[in-house]
């Protein structure tokens, strides 16, 4: 994964701090999670860090039998998907993270709308440790 870095701090090594940061462009105020180095809406490449809400509600979501290697080293298959979701934080901003702690085998009991909180997810160890957002029902 390519690093998102803003004044010499990435947005992973955020993550692995349990911080939840996005950027807020400076001309325009337009805010991204995750960050990016120029505006989208204005294309000012002058940002800054930003904390973001953890707390949002889930505006749309997929269930996933068939994901990439690091999903099925995690234990996800045909038999066991898991739940991507678009969350909405209670600042506006949007992200695509995972949605933990709801049924992806039976996805007509996962609802849209439904109030969601941040969880980082800690993956691998020494030099392979990352750090993953979640988010599960708050």
């Amino acid at each position: 994964m390519e690093a998102r870095i803003i004044n010499d701090v990435s947005y992973e090594t955020y993550l692995k701090e349990e911080k939840l940061m996005g950027s807020k462009c400076r001309g325009c105020g337009a805010r991204f999670l995750p960050p990016r180095p120029i505006c989208t809406e204005c294309h000012n490449a002058e940002m800054d860090w930003e904390v973001v809400e953890e707390k949002g509600k889930l505006v749309s979501y997929t269930c996933i039998a068939v994901g990439p290697p690091s999903m099925k080293e995690e234990g996800f298959d045909r038999n066991n998907p898991y739940c991507l979701g678009i969350v909405e934080l209670d600042t506006g901003v949007r992200v695509v993270a995972r949605v933990q702690g709801v049924d992806a085998r039976n996805p007509e009991t996962i609802k849209i709308g439904m109030p969601l909180c941040a969880k980082f997810l800690h993956r691998g160890e020494g030099e392979n440790a990352r750090a993953v957002l979640a988010f599960e029902p708050a």
